[in-house]
Order: structure tokens, then sequence, then C-alpha cells
């Protein structure tokens, strides 16, 4: 496992168990987020300034899953020049990534460590069959616990992946760099990630919808 930083989320019926596939009916709406959160301190004020924001699952959750490999530790402007470089240089699938040559990973930018993250994460999509609906009947714990095991991939990668790859509409990664630079911006003090999640507790069930809003807090 790796990570770090980027410089860069029903009610049950009885006798029945509820499924993931069963919440994601009900999901909260960006309009739903925006209603609640618009009344937070702190950070109403920005989500009054940017309005509903969308949270849509990857048309494809392999590549999205990659690109957040390709952001660990590294700036979004480095990030996004290696991906256009790999993204041009090849067919950034699972088959793709194992049948290219190293050196063209390396060309592309990726470190020694990224190649091999990267097909690590080729060979376990091949291998159990991943999909977005592979994902779909899973909680966010299971689909962490699940990737968790595959090298490089950690907690911050898992949330971008639950966040942008599946859409999930309740993650908080205290993990991100930007997340915490928005809550210093919004609140005047650096906080321990347990504080970050305290004071994030009453925007359940929309914090992924939140992270959004204190990225564009952080971004200015």
């Amino acid at each position: 496992m790796t990570d770090g930083d980027a410089t860069d989320s029903r009610p049950e019926i009885p006798g029945e168990s509820v499924t993931a596939a069963d919440e994601a009916a009900d999901e909260p709406t960006a309009t739903e987020a925006y209603e609640v959160l618009v009344a937070e301190p702190g950070l109403g004020p920005v989500v009054e300034e940017h309005g509903p924001l969308e949270l849509d699952p990857a048309e494809d959750p392999f590549r999205r899953l990659v690109v957040s490999i390709l952001r660990q530790q590294v700036s979004m402007a480095s990030a996004a020049a290696i991906r256009e470089r790999m993204f041009e240089a090849m067919e950034v699938t699972p088959e793709g990534v194992l049948a290219a040559d190293e050196a063209v990973l390396r060309d592309a930018g990726l470190s020694e460590a990224k190649v091999e993250y990267v097909r690590a994460l080729a060979d376990a999509w091949l291998e159990r069959g991943y999909s977005q609906s592979y994902f779909d009947g899973m909680d966010n714990e299971a689909v962490a616990a699940e990737l968790g095991e595959i090298r490089g991939i950690g907690p911050w990668t898992v949330d971008m992946f639950l966040m942008f790859g599946l859409g999930r509409p309740d993650v908080f990664p205290v993990g991100d760099l930007g997340i915490r630079k928005g809550m210093r911006a919004l609140y005047g003090e650096e906080m321990t990630r347990a504080e970050m999640r305290e004071r994030a507790e009453p925007w359940r069930p929309y914090r992924s919808y939140a992270s959004l809003y204190l990225w564009r807090a952080y971004e200015g």
C-alpha cells in the first residue's frame, strides 16, 4: 500500500437487507446537497457562490483509477502532463497497460514505482473481473478493503476512486492536501484529520459534495 497527498462521495424494509445497490437508487443529488450545505456555517458562502456541483461516476473506472495513481504525491500540473503523454502513447486499458513496454511508461513520466502500481492494478482488474457493476453492490468500506490489497493503492487513491470513479456521495478525503487547505481557508486554523472528520460530521451524507466546495475554497 502507498499513498500521499495530492496537490490537487433507503430505509430498511423489515425482513430485507439493504445493499449498496439498493442505496444507490436514493443517493443524494447535487441539488439536495446544495440545499443542505448552503446553510452550514463556514461552508455555506462557498456553496452559495458556486451553486450545485455535480458528482457523476466515471465512464471508464479503470482509466480514472490510473489517473489517481498518476496524481499521487505530485503537482496537478505534473500529473496532467504525465497523463497526456501516457494516454497518447498507449491504449489505457488493463490489457494495454500490461502489453506496454516499460520504456514507454517511463518515457511518459511514470516513476519506476508507478509503473509497478499501474501494472499491479491492471493485473488485479483482469484477474478479479472489476467493472463499474462489480463495485455497485459494495459499500465504501468494502471497496476500500478490496482495492487496498493492490500494490500502490492507499486511502487517498481509494477516496478519489470512490468519489470520481464511482460517484459516491459521502466520502471525505482527509488525506488530500487541497481539502486540508480548504478547511484552513474556511475555518482559519490547521486541523488534525480527526478534527476535520469531526467538523465534517454535520455534512453527512453529502461529504463528497462538501469536498467539491472545499476544493473551490482552496482554489479561490
